[in-house]
């Protein structure tokens, strides 16, 4: 069998036996915080504007003319890892798109605002938004159907920049 060296730390001094110098470095970093600004937004009064790149709830993106660009081709609900997206497709016979969702629907209280859906989608048709208040009373009232998704593109002007300069 092989000789295993065993490394020893150093000792401790009594000093720091009594861990008096952790305990007085801990009371100095909290005296030195207590004078500081504080930046507490008083929140139901003060809202918090978010950056671009914040990942709030995702939803879909209305055209101008009021159609939404989804072709329904199913992949944000397949790289979903909540399962929360469930989508629906139906054929069109306009000539922009073949495919349009008939349903589509997004279970907020399972989903974990990842942006995996943002990010697979090949039309830009589903983003994450800048809405975080999510509030409700039961759970049907979580599950977002077409008509709570759709946003439209004037308002969702910022993050579609933001994903286009960062692709």
């Amino acid at each position: 069998m092989a000789d295993i060296q065993q490394v020893r730390s150093k000792d401790l001094t009594l000093l720091e036996k009594t861990y008096l110098p952790q305990i007085f470095g801990g009371l100095w970093l909290t005296l030195r915080e207590m004078f500081r600004p504080k930046i507490t937004m008083q929140y139901p009064e003060e809202k918090w504007a978010p950056p671009t790149a914040f990942r709030g709830r995702p939803v879909l993106v209305e055209t101008e003319d009021g159609t939404e660009r989804c072709v329904a081709c199913g992949l944000c609900s397949r790289v979903c890892p909540a399962l929360a997206i469930e989508v629906q497709a139906d054929e069109t016979f306009t000539q922009d798109k073949e495919r349009y969702p008939v349903k589509f629907e997004i279970n907020m209280l399972r989903c974990i605002f990842c942006g995996f859906c943002e990010e697979v989608c090949p039309e830009e048709a589903i983003i994450m938004s800048d809405e975080y208040i999510l509030t409700f009373t039961s759970q049907n009232e979580a599950i977002f159907g077409k008509e709570k998704l759709l946003m439209s593109e004037r308002r969702l002007k910022k993050r579609l920049e933001f994903l286009r300069e960062n692709v």
